[in-house]
């Protein structure tokens, strides 16, 4: 009872220091199980540990393969949840560099570790590509706190998040493959088991998860399932498609649960974000309880086995040649710039899979007296925790120095989805600005997706906002909704975050029949309030754009869609095509150039500009 409530305890602990300290939670985690695994038979009276995974003698918390089960199945949780957070919309620009990364980058990693790991160590071939197929996943687990402390443009993060969440299947289905090769042996009876066993992976793993993702989403949206049963009901699904899946094709539940998820976080599903938040939650806590497990089964003795040069040779290689080469041959002919693939291949920490994995055929292969498994664990260990380390203390620096660092966020992101924010968010959109529409209601930002505008259904009481990979780039905040205290709300919880450079929000009656309380963030002008902006668009839903000849034109224009209720300014376009959003208080206008542009909703000045221009 007390290893257990510890364990708990410390991996809460690990969570909260990562969190302060702006690190993946992994590396805490990973400390803290050495701390009270190996570690501890140096300080402990009796050379024990404080924690033992496995049992062993009188002591210890799982039973034979009790561990790995536990493992197995908290992985499919955690891999699920990834799933869910993958978005077709995002891939857009990047999805062949994606793909690239997950095989011809899979291959690279493959080929170039194992031979490493066989001239560095000296180890047997089968016992080099497990090692090299166990370290091809990277993993959400330690990319998303990483990425989570770096602004950066969206399709570096985006090529980063997925490739974490979809190579974790594929490097487990490499490393059942090279597994098989050791337990049936070279030659003929080797080709044909690991053929069939790639097909049934591949089978029953699609199937599945496609399945089982629809099955649920209908049982869903029929209420067959009651509200208050939803994220349990949707758990033991989760558990029953890996499990089932793993009974017809072994390993495969790991690719059942990643494509269950993507089917089911791309479904237009209600209380699809209550299901996040709570599969969030759970992920969290078994994460925080595998990293201390797994560190603290493992040996001194193991940790001594790698301690030498050779090791930060093999890290070294991997880490600097491997990953980087990997990446830019993926990424070739792509639009990603020099720079970025610089980044994307110095971001590569390894996860909860490949530890986890390790583990389990590790204590396999050295149970059945395999020449070398005893590397296996303590290497892919040493991976795990060397490339959390580096990347978690040097990822901000490294993307400062090769210029993928946003020191200035351009992305806008908008608080509501009316149709006005719709019609503006795509005008920005057409403009090149990445542009995000966040409101509760689901109907709106469907329909703002379908413009091609990027939209996410989110309550911005909710503390999960702010930890939106997405949102890396956006620096300016346009509260556009009808309710003022939600738009004060926005202005002050989300205006330090994501409104660096600007936080506006629309006026309200009050301050637009008194123009001396307007404060500094008020949006357009002070005769702007929801409805006027909502009966322009339902009269004339365009956006304009007019041609200004000096500082008095665009006051004279202002004059006039101030007395017009159905004209709102909304930006002013330069020479460059930069735009400039119009604050409501009083100060002292842009200077107009040649080329400047006056945007505005509603219906077109016509006759009345050609007056403005006498």
């Amino acid at each position: 009872m007390l290893e257990l409530a510890g364990i708990i305890i410390l991996g809460i602990i690990a969570q909260w220091m990562a969190w302060r300290l702006k690190l993946p939670a992994i590396l805490p985690l990973i400390l803290i199980g050495l701390l009270v695994g190996p570690i501890a038979t140096l300080y402990t009276a009796d050379g024990s540990k404080l924690i033992e995974p496995i049992w062993n003698g009188n002591k210890g918390l799982f039973p034979g393969d009790g561990l790995y089960n536990f493992v197995s199945l908290s992985i499919s949780i955690i891999l699920f949840e990834g799933g869910l957070t993958l978005k077709r919309a995002e891939i857009r620009n990047v999805g062949p560099v994606i793909t690239k990364l997950i095989t011809v980058g899979t291959i690279i990693t493959f080929i170039c570790a194992g031979l490493a790991a066989h001239y560095i160590f000296d180890l047997s071939w089968q016992i080099s590509f497990l090692f090299s197929a166990l370290i091809i996943v990277t993993g959400p687990t330690v990319i998303t706190p990483i990425l989570r402390n770096i602004p950066l443009k969206k399709d570096v993060s985006t090529v980063l998040k997925w490739e974490g969440i979809l190579i974790d299947p594929i490097g487990a289905l490499v490393a059942v493959l090279v597994f098989e090769f050791i337990s049936v042996g070279e030659g003929q009876a080797f080709t044909k088991t690991a053929l069939i066993e790639f097909g049934k992976i591949l089978l029953f793993g699609t199937t599945f998860g496609f399945t089982f993702a629809h099955a649920l989403a209908f049982a869903i949206k029929k209420n067959f399932i009651p509200h208050y049963l939803l994220n349990v009901v949707s758990l033991s699904v989760v558990l029953l498609v890996f499990v089932e899946s793993d009974v017809f094709a072994h390993e495969s539940g790991l690719l059942a649960v990643v494509v269950m998820g993507m089917v089911l976080g791309n479904m237009n599903l209600p209380n699809l974000k209550e299901l996040l938040y709570f599969k969030e939650s759970l992920s969290v806590l078994l994460i925080s309880i595998l990293f201390i497990l797994l560190a603290a089964n493992i040996n001194i003795d193991d940790m001594l086995l790698i301690y030498n040069w050779k090791t930060a040779l093999l890290f070294a290689i991997i880490v600097f040649l491997v990953r980087p080469i990997g990446v830019f041959i993926s990424s070739w002919g792509s639009h990603l710039k020099f720079n970025e693939k610089m980044f994307i291949g110095w971001v590569g920490p390894r996860g909860i899979v490949a530890a986890g994995i390790a583990s389990l055929f590790g204590s396999k292969l050295i149970l059945r007296g395999e020449p070398g498994a005893e590397y296996i664990t303590p290497l892919v260990f040493m991976i795990v925790l060397g490339t959390v380390l580096l990347n978690a203390t040097t990822a901000r620096l490294f993307a400062r120095l090769v210029g993928v660092f946003l020191t200035k966020s351009e992305g806008i992101l908008i608080v509501g989805a009316s149709a006005a924010s719709r019609l503006i968010a795509q005008y920005l959109k057409d403009n090149n600005r990445h542009v995000v529409l966040i409101d509760n209601n689901q109907t709106n930002i469907d329909k703002a997706k379908k413009l091609g505008v990027e939209g996410i259904a989110a309550d911005i009481y909710s503390d999960t906002l702010t930890d939106n990979i997405e949102l890396n780039d956006v620096g300016y905040l346009m509260a556009l909704t009808a309710n003022s205290d939600i738009n004060r709300h926005a202005i002050d919880k989300l205006g330090k975050q994501f409104g660096e450079n600007g936080a506006f929000r629309l006026v309200n009656g009050d301050e637009m029949n008194a123009p001396e309380k307007n404060q500094k963030e008020g949006l357009f002008s002070q005769t702007d309030d929801f409805i006027k902006l909502m009966e322009a668009v339902r009269k004339n839903p365009t956006i304009h754009e007019i041609g200004l000849k000096d500082v008095k034109h665009y006051e004279s224009l202002v004059e006039i869609s101030n007395a017009d209720d159905d004209i709102v300014p909304i930006f002013i376009k330069d020479a460059e095509g930069d735009l400039k959003i119009i604050p409501a208080i009083n100060k002292e206008p842009e200077p107009i150039k040649k080329g400047y542009k006056l945007v505005y909703l509603g219906k077109e000045f016509d006759a009345q500009t050609d007056q403005v221009s006498n």
